[in-house]
């Protein structure tokens, strides 16, 4: 009876096998395809779902008016010069701050998990600042810096120093011993085995608080250019939905999405180049 049991068992299809099996027939050019196509569907889905609510008046369509009209409005912001004059502003300011987050907080966070007495003595004060949400304290660089463009830049160089900072520390601590052994064997020094055994190692940990980061410049700043700006996709955002210029305001949105998007496809591009001594 339990041999039969077994010869049933060992009989039944394995759905991850089978999926497995077929994947194996499959060549990765298809399978990418596959995968573009599913994601293209879903936006279309989206896209589809957005025109038609309003036009069948699902939805109020003065406050969500139909795709077609927003992207009308969206081609004429661009056409005239509008929509770039506001991007290039958001991203000047987020690329500033974002640099600069990227510049002090590797170092800072490679120190503090490569030397106890600095971790031991900024472990505190990194904690009650970490979670202090960067919008909170907007109103203090406001106060510090003023309305200009010193006080959105730093926020976002607050809001994109964590999560860095974190993955640095995160990276740099978990190196597997065994890297650190046979750095040791080879008779490296402390500055030599950081450089050629450690923060390679680190990197792919590194590249996701800097991706993080990547939204957060974005994200951040939209919110403070809602307060004393003059151009930036906030400040569209903002001065839109006040003179009730919804499709503008719908215009502005997406262009952030879009941005959002293509800053986080750039960074994942530019981690594959920095590891690509990782085994697929």
């Amino acid at each position: 009876m339990p041999s039969l049991i077994a010869e049933k068992t060992e009989a039944r299809p394995n759905p991850r096998q089978e999926e497995a099996a077929r994947a194996k027939g499959v060549s990765p050019g298809r399978r990418r395809a596959v995968s573009v196509a599913r994601g293209v569907a879903g936006i279309l889905t989206l896209a589809l779902i957005w025109e038609l609510a309003p036009t069948y008046g699902l939805v109020d369509a003065y406050f969500i008016p139909p795709l077609h009209v927003v992207l009308e409005e969206w081609w004429q912001m661009a056409t005239d010069g509008e929509l770039a004059k506001h991007v290039g502003a958001s991203l000047v300011r987020s690329a500033i701050g974002f640099g600069l987050a990227i510049v002090v907080a590797i170092p800072v966070g490679a120190a503090i998990a490569w030397y106890r007495p600095v971790r031991e003595f900024s472990t505190p004060v990194l904690e009650v600042f970490r979670n202090t949400a960067a919008l909170a304290i907007l109103p203090v660089f406001t106060l510090i810096l003023g309305i200009g463009e010193a006080s959105k830049i730093s926020i976002v160089l607050y809001a994109c120093f964590f999560p860095i900072l974190l993955a640095t520390i995160s990276g740099v601590a978990t190196v597997d011993p065994q890297l650190l052994r046979s750095a040791k064997v080879l008779g490296l020094s402390p500055v030599a085995t950081f450089r050629k055994v450690v923060f390679p190692a680190a990197v792919p940990t590194i590249f996701t608080g800097i991706r993080i980061s990547g939204a957060a410049a974005i994200l951040v700043l939209i919110a403070a250019e809602m307060i004393g700006a003059t151009a930036g996709l906030g400040f569209l955002i903002n001065y839109a939905q006040f003179n009730f210029l919804i499709p503008k305001m719908y215009a502005a949105i997406i262009t952030t999405a879009l941005l959002g998007v293509a800053v986080n496809y750039g960074l994942v591009a530019l981690e594959r180049r920095f590891s690509r001594w990782r085994p697929a």
